[in-house]
Parts: C-alpha cells; structure tokens; sequence
C-alpha cells in the first residue's frame, strides 16, 4: 500500500483549504455554528461503536454534522469509534475533517480497487486476505513472535498476532494531544481491564488522556495486544460494551442533551441460511451490544426521575426536610434526545465487513453516514414537542 503523505499540524491539505473556501470566513461559520447550536435541545454529544472498516460511516456523520455547523460537546468511543473520537476532538475544528480524511486514507488497500464485471467480489476478497497476511503499515502489522505458536510464553501487551507500533506513531502525528487537553470538547473513551473485567471510561474531563488510552480502547484481542495504564493491562472496551452510550445517559451532572448515537452493527435481521452468514450475525449480535436494551433501560430510569420530580413538586414545603431533599435529588427534568444513526448492510458485506478496507467499501460506508446525518439533520425531529414526563426520546 502507498502510504498518504501525513498532514503537518496547523497546515492543512489543499482538500482542507479549498473546503475552508467553500465554507466562507471563519467568523461567518461561527456565527453559522452558534445559530445552529442555539436551536438544539442541550448538549451535542456524538456517540460512536467498534467496528474497524465500519467506522469510516462515522466519518461521514461527522462530515455532515461541521457542514451543518454542529460541532460536538463530547464525543464518546469505543475501538475505532475512540479513534474517530480522538481525531476530531483533538484537533481544531477547521482541522478535523482533514485529519479524519489522513488517517482513513491511510488505512485504504489502495491496489485493491473495483474490477469491472466482478460478481464474486474477488477485489474486496484479495483486500480482505491482503490485510490479514500483511496488515495495514500505518495501524497494525504481523507480530512474528505469534509464529512461536497459541501457547507460547508471552506478556498480555505481546499476545497477538498483530503489532499495534504503527498505529502510535500515526496517532501522534495527526493528533493534536495538548489541544486535547485544552479543548472544551470532552472526550471518552472506554476499555476493559483485563484482569478485574471491568469496563472504565477514561474521559478529559476528570484526567488527562494519551495515546495509550486511544490505543487502550481499540486492543482487541487475539489480534491487538493488550495496552497498559497506570499499570494495569487494558483490552477493546467492545468485547465489554461495544455502545457506549450509557456513558453519556447515566453522566452527573445530568444535562439536556441531543446524542447522535452511531451503530455500524445491526440487532436486527433475517436468519441466516449459511455457515457463512451465520459468522456475519453471530458478530452482529455481539457488537451490537444489547444497543436497544440498553435504552429501554435508561428510559425506564429517567422515567422515573421525571416522576420523582413531579411527586416533589407536590408536596407541601413544610413537608420538605432534609430526608426528603435527599430524596429528591433522585429526580430530575433534563431530556436527552437519542437520534439512532445506523450504517446500512451493503449488497456485497459479509462476515469480513469490518476489515474491508477497500478504497469501495471505505467510500461506500463514509458516503451512507453523510447521507444518513443529513437526512437526521434536515428532518429535526428534536424540535418536535416531547411529553414533559419524558426523559429520554428516540428518533430513528
């Protein structure tokens, strides 16, 4: 694969400036931006899942959204979702897009374009095979110690058969990390450890966040090995919770909030007839992450929130001591408004969708998520009056 020439910080490509032209004067987009944030509901957060190849759909939501001159408050990943995460909120937000666009245009398989008359997929099966034989130089690369064989000796950080060392040095070089720990867009990224089995959100509010932490939430294993912090060894998050947006709906302070909440992985679908469809819905399902129950969950709770609040708000002042304060401060008024964006099951995916990266699959999934943000965009459905009893409501 030819390597992108990597973009320096503060230079964009020419792809960057002709965009920024296209946009008008910077002051122009921000009154546009202050505009646009003034008529949504709270908080922007964008909520982004695991998925490798799939993850360039959430290029092209992001791309809609700075189009639209809605920039995220937070971002929330897991894997390459966390990925994503760190390059927009690392970067200034003129800078974002061009630094997606390196970083995914890096990862391209570029000799393995479309052949004319190709009905068996034999492109997208020759790419699939490359990046398993030789990897992705500028992510991840064979580890030639796995040749010793499943059972050999090895620490946690060396058990894979990949080796992540490109990956780092990419991140450093397109993220901006003391703007990361500057910027007021706040970033979360989730990982399990893998000892206790537990998942943890590491977010730029409450510490500072590196390139391992990035790195920490897209180790999945056996492929990546395990990343260490604080001396504790850390696997992909999404072999815990591939949706992490419980990280956004259970956050205190509670705050309105309008959650773009991007899956790559479908819940949903018709029953497989193959071996070969069944290994696409058994990943389905797994990295889906119980999306659906997760929000049913919440619903119920921040239900009960409202309900609180109201029964408070019935009581006599006199009746309103200390225990019942405490009581209270269960209840809550914000509403958070989830619009579930899901990136669409292509004619030719299989169970090697999330390492298709193609030139055609990386183009066809960031194109669906422009597509798709837009539609989102232009309906609004947020503006629509919600039940006041409501705490969080789905727009799909």
């Amino acid at each position: 694969m030819t390597n992108t020439p990597r973009p320096a910080f503060g230079n964009p490509s020419p792809k960057a400036r002709r965009s920024t032209r296209a946009d008008g004067s910077a002051a122009s987009r921000a009154k546009a931006t202050t505009r646009t944030k003034a008529a949504l509901p709270g908080q922007v957060v964008l909520v982004l899942q695991g998925g490798g190849a799939l993850g360039a759909y959430q290029v092209g939501v992001y791309q809609a959204l700075h189009e639209a001159g809605i920039e995220p408050d937070w971002v929330i990943g897991t894997s390459i979702g966390a990925i994503n995460a760190a390059l927009i909120c690392g970067n200034e937000p003129a800078h974002r897009l061009d630094r997606l666009h390196g970083f995914w245009d890096q990862l391209e398989q570029k000799g393995f374009g479309p052949i004319p008359l190709d009905p068996f997929g034999v492109a997208a099966t020759l790419g699939t095979m490359n990046t398993v034989l030789r990897g992705i130089p500028s992510f991840f690369t064979p580890n030639l110690s796995a040749l010793r064989g499943t059972r050999a000796r090895a620490s946690v950080e060396q058990a894979s058969y990949y080796s992540t060392a490109p990956l780092r040095e990419t991140l450093h070089e397109l993220i901006d990390w003391k703007y990361l720990g500057a910027s007021k867009t706040r970033l979360t990224v989730g990982a399990v450890n893998v000892c206790t089995g537990t998942m943890r959100y590491f977010d730029t509010r409450e510490e500072p966040l590196g390139v391992e932490h990035v790195m920490a939430s897209g180790a999945l294993p056996p492929a990546f090995g395990a990343v260490r912090i604080d001396g504790e060894p850390y696997w992909d998050g999404g072999i815990y919770s591939n949706t992490p947006i419980e990280a956004v709906l259970d956050d205190k302070p509670r705050r309105d909030s309008l959650i773009f909440a991007v899956n790559v992985w479908h819940q949903k679908a018709e029953e497989p007839s193959s071996i070969w469809e069944v290994m696409a819905r058994q990943k389905d399902i797994q990295y889906a992450s119980r999306a659906d129950s997760h929000i049913a969950r919440q619903k119920q709770i921040h239900h009960l929130r409202h309900i609180i609040r109201e029964l408070t708000k019935q009581m006599p002042a006199a009746k309103k001591n200390a225990k019942v304060k405490e009581l209270a401060s269960w209840g809550c008024g914000t509403q958070m408004h989830v619009a579930h964006l899901l990136a669409p099951r292509l004619e030719s995916e299989d169970c090697t969708k999330d390492i298709d990266f193609t030139p055609g699959g990386i183009r066809a999934q960031r194109e669906a998520g422009h597509a798709d943000t837009r539609r989102m965009i232009e309906r609004a459905p947020w503006q629509a009056p919600a039940a006041p009893i409501e705490g969080v409501i789905e727009h799909l």
